[in-house]
C-alpha cells in the first residue's frame, strides 16, 4: 500500500484500488486509524450532481492508496461536534412514534385510520390513540371510519377547526392520489391484445 499515512485529513482527496480491482477516488469524510477504515465521498454513480456515493473502505484490503490532494489540518476548521441533546430528543420522538403505531395495530385500527394518524402526526405532536379513536390535543376525537363527519369536539374551538381541516385535506389528497393511480394503471383490455 504505497502512500498510506497514519492519518488522513478530512477534506483531502484520496484514491485507492480495492481487492476487487475497483478504483475509488473521493473526499475523505472520516478515518479511523485503529480499524483502518476510510470513508470517502465520491461523485454519484448515477451521474446526478446533487447526490454523492459514500464508500467505506477497509484499508487492510486495498492494494494501492494515493493521496491526490492533501488538506492541511491546521487550515481546515475542525468538524462540528454532535448535538447529543438534539439527537437524543430525535431518538425519543421516533420511539414514541413507533409506540403509537404499535398501539394502533394492537387496537385493530384500519389502514385508513393508520394513514390519517400518520398524516396528523406530521404536523401535530399531541396526537394519541384511545382504542380505535384518534385523540388530538386531548379534546378532539376522530372515530372510525375516520371521515370529516367523525371529528368530534368543541366545534367553536380553534383546535377542532384545525383538526377538521387536516382531516379534510388528508381525505382530499388520498382521493386525488387514488385517481392518479387509476389513470396510470394500464387498461386490462389493452394488455390482453
Amino acid at each position: 500500500m504505497a502512500g498510506v499515512s497514519d492519518c488522513f485529513s478530512i477534506g483531502s482527496t484520496v484514491a485507492c484500488k480495492t481487492c476487487y480491482n475497483k478504483d475509488i477516488e473521493g473526499e475523505v469524510l472520516a478515518f479511523d486509524p485503529q480499524t483502518k477504515m476510510l470513508v470517502l465521498k465520491c461523485p454519484a454513480s448515477n451521474g446526478r450532481t446533487s447526490l454523492n456515493d459514500v464508500h467505506i473502505v477497509n484499508l487492510s484490503l486495498v492494494s494501492d492508496v494515493q493521496v491526490k490532494r492533501e488538506v492541511s489540518p491546521t487550515t481546515s476548521e475542525p468538524p462540528q461536534s454532535l448535538n447529543l441533546q438534539m439527537l437524543n430528543r430525535r431518538v425519543r420522538n421516533q420511539i414514541e412514534e413507533k409506540k403509537r403505531l404499535v398501539m394502533a395495530l394492537q387496537a385493530g385500527v384500519s389502514p385508513d385510520g393508520q394513514k390519517l394518524f400518520i398524516a396528523i402526526s406530521k404536523t401535530i405532536q399531541d396526537v394519541t390513540w384511545n382504542g380505535a379513536n384518534i385523540v388530538v390535543f386531548d379534546n378532539v376525537i376522530i372515530r372510525p371510519p375516520y371521515k370529516v363527519d367523525n371529528v368530534h369536539g368543541n366545534e367553536d374551538s380553534s383546535a377542532y377547526k384545525h383538526v377538521k381541516k387536516v382531516v379534510e385535506k388528508h381525505i382530499k389528497d388520498t382521493a386525488a392520489s387514488a385517481q392518479v393511480q387509476q389513470r396510470e394503471q394500464p387498461q386490462k383490455g389493452s394488455m390482453m391484445q
